[in-house]
């Protein structure tokens, strides 16, 4: 592996309300901190081995010591990398129709993709026999985990695994869900309103978790050029659940960071008016470059991460170390900004460029 020179962190020193303070504008840090979404094992692994020198461990149902010592791993990689926080997911298990194909670059081989075509809820019958998940106190035992074995100074931003409407259109499917929006509204309300209600119980629990110090929930609702469905579709049934949501962490004192993918310059108004978030996640060049969104929301909200995957997955290191500096240089010096991917570290993306990141942004 290639020598970086500030990487790993043998003594990190995170804060993770410094973090905060810096997203939220109430502090103005010398440099941006950091700040990721997901980082896919298939990158994790090799940086728990040939990094940090540590064993990796694959988690195997049922079995408590795999799962704690992939939590520890877990821990172990978002602080000698340098951040202030852990980001955890998990969903609930909601049944969903997937299409599988090979994909090398996964840890396993193999890749999911969403069914666009085929639901597993397209009538009342599909509805009133689905069997729907119940929230469960085993539900929070990896949070809880997490938040008690943190090094100090650490804290733990969390998010149910997908958002509301990425559920939504996973159950109808694309297609179908496009469909009911004017054949079957009033299915599409139920199925909804049985989510956000799901979803609701995940977050009244996670937010009282001790060391719980963000919600940072994804929901991918755009694409290049528009949002994937019509701007009120998201307004009657999804947004109002992100409110909900946000109220929530806003009333435990904790910031409600969204993740979202595509072009939303329709619904940015109500994401920052009505829903509330505090910071928003996901930049792609060819819709937004993140220096341009911070020109335009930036006096509202917090703006993460903004290094561009095309660049991440296809550039030069001395390209990556340019766009990770010219984004600090430029975002970083008007404030409320986290230096990060533009969207996530997924199995694609070379492990030396995300190192080549993460190493710039800490010289």
């Amino acid at each position: 592996m290639h020598k970086f020179p500030h990487l790993p962190i043998e003594r990190a020193q995170p804060d993770c309300e410094r973090f905060i303070d810096a997203v939220m504008g109430r502090v103005l840090p010398e440099r941006p901190p950091l700040v990721e979404y997901l980082i896919d094992d298939a990158l994790r692994k090799p940086i728990v081995t040939d990094l940090l020198g540590r064993t990796w461990v694959d988690p195997r149902p049922g079995d408590q010591p795999s799962w704690l010592a992939y939590m520890d791993n877990f821990i172990a990689v978002w602080y000698q990398l340098g951040y202030d926080f852990v980001r955890y997911e998990q969903g609930l298990p909601l049944a969903e129709r997937y299409i599988m194909g090979d994909d090398p670059s996964r840890s396993n081989g193999i890749r999911a993709w969403n069914d666009l075509s085929h639901g597993t809820i397209a009538t009342w019958q599909d509805f009133e026999t689905f069997a729907w998940p119940e929230v469960t106190p085993a539900f929070f035992a990896n949070y809880e985990y997490l938040a008690r074995n943190l090094p100090e100074g650490m804290g733990l931003i969390v998010s149910h695994g997908g958002g509301i409407y990425e559920h939504l259109s996973a159950l109808f499917s694309y297609e179908g869900l496009c469909m009911a929006l004017y054949d079957q509204p009033d299915l599409v309300a139920a199925v909804a309103q049985r989510l956000g209600e799901l979803f609701l119980q995940v977050y009244r629990q996670l937010v009282q978790i001790e060391g719980v110090a963000a919600v940072f929930q994804g929901d991918d609702m755009g694409f290049r050029t528009a949002t994937l469905l019509p701007p009120e579709a998201l307004r009657t049934y999804t947004l109002p659940w992100h409110a909900r949501y946000a109220d929530l962490a806003h009333d435990a004192g904790l910031p409600y960071f969204l993740h979202s993918c595509g072009n939303l310059t329709e619904i940015m108004p109500d994401l920052i008016d009505t829903v509330q978030i505090d910071a928003k996640h996901s930049f792609e060049n060819a819709i937004v470059a993140a220096d341009q969104f911070q020109a335009l929301y930036g006096s509202h909200i917090g703006v993460l991460g903004g290094v561009d995957i095309d660049i991440l997955g296809r550039g030069s290191e001395a390209e990556i170390r340019a766009e990770t500096r010219w984004l600090m240089e430029s975002c970083g010096e008007r404030g409320r900004y986290a230096i990060g991917s533009g969207n996530s570290i997924p199995s694609y993306i070379p492990l030396e460029s995300f190192l080549s990141m993460l190493d710039e942004a800490q010289r």
